[in-house]
């Protein structure tokens, strides 16, 4: 083996060390060998794709459904022996440090994301290969972040001034001769990574049951191939709120924060997509759980401290019996 070392580095375009549509890829491969050494072809490839893959069982057989997307396929030559294959190019003993451009497109492609059934990836491949039974392959993946500020929905101003809108939901629901009513209540709909907002949850309960809220950030994964479609959820437990008593009310404002390693939402992609809720639920004994679900946005951003608004009120009485 001649060949003692091959790696593909690129340079950060940005203090985030990301990439982002008509940005420049610039970078370096560097091979080490411990003598002369001749070559068929040395390249280097930079690729972004997406791709889905799941399975299903029909009866006694498995059913695989998978999909590709290819964003962008770029190539550059390092060595090539254009004639005779035979190996004839060289090179040279020791360090080779070969400098690589690429010019990303730019258009709307989303941001690079790994979910249950699919990813959306952007890599850098290298290739030496020495004759057809020995080949030499190393690859990277470069982060890569989407253009679009609103990569879910048009860019309308009715949009936007909604995501900073409050929102509002109420569930009832009965147990024997007395009912439960619950009102949330969001500050807004689109909240950044890292970011905080406050939930309210007004609980009035004239049942003979105690409640207790609990707070999830709800995720969505869609993945589409060709015609199937299929979805994964998965429910993070925010935090739990005050049991409320049998017969009695309660109203309690609660901060939610969203982690800042949370993917933001996305349907810029035509083979997968990204949504969240808000859910709020009343843990009730022995009795199915109500809940109240509302739309949230998670946004690509740096982490901001939360600013309280008001403080609101919280009260607790008994009702009249």
């Amino acid at each position: 083996m001649t060949v003692k070392h091959l790696s593909v580095e690129y340079n950060k375009a940005n203090e985030r060390g990301t990439f982002s549509p008509g940005d420049t890829l610039t970078g370096r491969v560097t091979v080490v060998t411990n003598k002369e050494t001749k070559v068929q072809c040395f390249l280097v490839r930079a690729k972004g794709k997406a791709e889905v893959t799941w399975y299903e069982q029909k009866g006694q057989t498995t059913v695989a459904h998978s999909d590709k997307k290819k964003y962008f396929y770029f190539e550059q030559i390092i060595l090539q022996d254009r004639n005779k294959r035979d190996g004839s190019e060289i090179l040279s003993s020791g360090r080779n440090v070969y400098p690589f451009t690429f010019a990303i497109p730019n258009t709307d492609m989303p941001s690079s994301y790994e979910g249950k059934w699919g990813k959306i990836t952007y890599s850098l491949r290298a290739q030496l290969t020495q004759s057809i039974w020995l080949v030499h392959k190393t690859k990277t993946e470069f982060p890569f972040l989407t253009k679009s500020d609103f990569p879910f929905a048009s860019k309308s101003e009715v949009m936007i001034i909604g995501l900073k809108e409050q929102q509002c939901a109420t569930s009832i629901s009965f147990y024997g001769s007395g009912k439960v009513t619950m009102n949330v209540t969001s500050e807004k709909m689109g909240v950044k990574q890292g970011e905080a907002m406050g939930v309210s949850v007004e609980v009035v309960n004239t049942s003979a049951r105690t409640v207790t809220p609990k707070f999830y950030l709800c995720e969505k994964q869609t993945f589409v191939s060709k015609s199937k479609r299929t979805v994964h959820t998965n429910d993070i437990l925010f935090g739990t709120g005050d049991s409320v008593p049998a017969d009695t009310s309660r109203t309690v404002t609660k901060v939610l924060s969203i982690p800042p390693q949370t993917p933001p939402t996305f349907c810029n992609c035509c083979m997968m997509k990204l949504e969240y809720r808000l859910k709020v639920t009343l843990n009730v004994p022995l009795a199915r759980d109500p809940a109240v679900k509302l739309p949230l946005v998670v946004l690509l951003g740096s982490p901001k401290p939360h600013q309280p608004k008001a403080k609101r009120s919280i009260w607790f009485r008994k009702l009249p019996g």
